[in-house]
């Protein structure tokens, strides 16, 4: 701190099209000083999330975005000075801290994280992807034992957790990514019992053969043409948790897919809903308590995809967008 200088990532303008490097420039101003109920923080870890591109489209369940300014984002952070009751120099916490060295941030808007090493698991397991994976799949999809379970984008940070929960809970699943390579890592690393590669084509028939006996819990990630090809192999009462939607984030929203829906969720008394991991917060002790049993068991592996420095997080955010990461990626700044 004591060079008094604070790197910051802008978003210079909002994209229209593909997200470049262009749309971002660093620049450094003061480390600020923290207001009456703020707290300053040393951000160590920022969490790379395909909504971070949602948000510069407009306002999403937060604010958008807006040009130039720094860029918004999760991060764990370590308390350098507090102006606030409950908060301690020293103290690891996660907050939107965006992209930056230092953020003043007021306390209401921050959580304390146990001590945890490595520090990373706090973005990962234990962070938003770990809870998203938890409460989208057992609170929304509500699988049971022996049922088959899909889930998009199955290599990601969240896809990755929710395919070896439903493995925990006994059910056949199938993940969806992108390559050969993935794929093979689903099935030999993480214990999937098959996986579609969407990059082949053809998804609808390589699911209709992964999943003979149909789709009682598809968790969806992606939405388009991923979505549309699951509907129609959901069995009766199946269950449809909707996470996100990467395939309409970044460039020009596609206008297709999915098609045919309100018929088959007719026909088929499907549920399809919506979640953000906050509504479930008041359960997240429960939630940690089983992620870490499991982690500890060995029944939950967890990986992760740590890019060092500040300056390569909008390159990062691009590479994410694009599919190149495995399990959670994050900046260690």
């Amino acid at each position: 701190m004591a060079d008094g200088i604070n790197r910051q990532i802008l978003l210079v303008e909002k994209p229209t099209g593909k997200l470049a490097p262009s749309h971002f420039k660093m620049s450094e101003a003061a480390i600020p000083e923290p207001k009456d109920g703020e707290v300053l923080l040393r951000v160590r870890y920022i969490s790379l999330d395909a909504a971070n591109r949602a948000w510069m489209h407009g306002a999403t369940y937060r604010s958008a975005v807006e040009a130039n300014t720094v860029m918004a984002g999760g991060g764990i952070a370590e308390v350098v000075t507090s102006k606030a009751p409950g908060f301690a120099a020293g103290d690891i916490v996660f907050g939107d801290t965006g992209w930056q060295d230092y953020a003043a941030v007021p306390a209401k808007h921050l959580s304390k994280t146990p001590r945890i090493e490595p520090m990373t698991h706090l973005l990962s397991v234990y962070g938003i992807a770990g809870l998203t994976a938890y409460f989208g799949l057992l609170h929304v999809g509500r699988p049971k034992a022996g049922e088959t379970v899909v889930v998009s984008a199955a290599a990601g940070s969240v896809g990755s957790i929710v395919g070896q929960i439903a493995k925990i809970k006994g059910c056949r699943v199938i993940g969806i990514a992108g390559g050969k390579e993935k794929c093979q890592w689903l099935t030999s690393e993480l214990g999937f019992d098959a996986a579609v590669d969407y990059k082949d084509g053809a998804v609808f028939k390589a699911l209709r053969a992964a999943a003979p006996g149909g789709i009682d819990v598809y968790f969806d990630n992606v939405g388009g043409d991923i979505l549309e090809a699951c509907l129609p192999l959901m069995n009766l009462h199946g269950r449809i948790a909707c996470c996100g939607a990467i395939s309409q984030y970044d460039g020009v929203p596609s206008a297709t897919g999915p098609r045919g829906i309100p018929g088959l969720i007719v026909v088929k008394r499907l549920t399809m809903q919506g979640f953000i991991v906050m509504d479930y917060m008041d359960q997240r002790d429960q939630a940690l308590a089983d992620l870490q049993a499991w982690v500890a068991a060995g029944k939950l592996k967890v990986q992760e995809d740590v890019i060092d420095g500040l300056q390569n997080t909008p390159q990062a955010l691009i590479g994410l967008l694009a599919g190149e990461n495995r399990g959670k990626r994050m900046i260690k700044v």
